[in-house]
């Protein structure tokens, strides 16, 4: 399933703050959108999942499977999202916090999926703790698999990396993008370090004007 972006702008008050570009995601590939502060790269992601506010507005059809997603409900889109905050629901435990991204269904075989994903994210046991007992790779890991657990057609990555510090930075990079790229989830990320983008992979960059061009 590919993600593609056909003449997405974003505009602030009325004024263009991304110019109008196209952007194709291939399964599996993780596209990097580079920026300072301010130019737009968190408001581009919201219009793609569907909640974007005003002031800004965006333009431009969202295709998933060809199929476009504009105008369908932010809820019924499929799409995944990490960010610079893991947003765990500090009332719930861990294994809560999981489950709150499956779909309804037994409990039973929603908490077989949970314990499962717990085993892929090498924290077996956990599932009753709270989460402000986790140190912050693994709260990050518990974050990827509850967005992976809802089964997301694509994942924005919102800057995830950026208060991690440089060891954990590296390996929660690698492990983020060896599952996405595992189930061939196409993938957006924004972010304003060069390092963040995987190797080999499509890096664009939005100017001062707006435009978005490779980097």
């Amino acid at each position: 399933m590919d993600l593609n972006l056909e003449n997405v702008a974003i505009r602030l008050d009325g004024m263009p703050l991304i110019a109008p570009f196209s952007l194709d995601v291939p399964a599996g590939a993780i596209v990097t959108l580079m920026g300072p502060s301010g130019s737009g790269k968190s408001s581009l992601l919201a219009y793609i999942a569907g909640d974007l506010e005003p002031p800004l507005e965006g333009q431009g059809r969202i295709l998933l499977d060809g199929a476009p997603i504009d105008d369908v409900a932010p809820e019924s889109r499929h799409i995944g999202r990490l960010f610079q905050d893991d947003l765990l629901f500090p009332h719930l435990t861990v294994g809560e916090n999981l489950m709150f991204g499956l779909a309804r269904g037994p409990r039973g075989e929603r908490e077989a999926l949970m314990r499962a994903a717990l085993g892929l994210a090498e924290l077996e046991g956990f599932e009753n703790r709270p989460p402000h007992t986790l140190s912050g790779g693994q709260r990050s890991r518990i974050a990827l698999f509850r967005a992976l657990l809802a089964r997301p057609a694509a994942m924005l990555l919102d800057e995830p990396f950026a208060k991690l510090d440089a060891e954990l930075k590296r390996s929660m990079r690698a492990y983020v993008y060896a599952h996405l790229k595992e189930r061939n989830i196409p993938t957006l990320l924004v972010t304003h370090d060069r390092e963040d983008a995987p190797a080999g992979g499509l890096v664009l960059r939005i100017g001062r004007n707006g435009e978005v061009k490779h980097d």
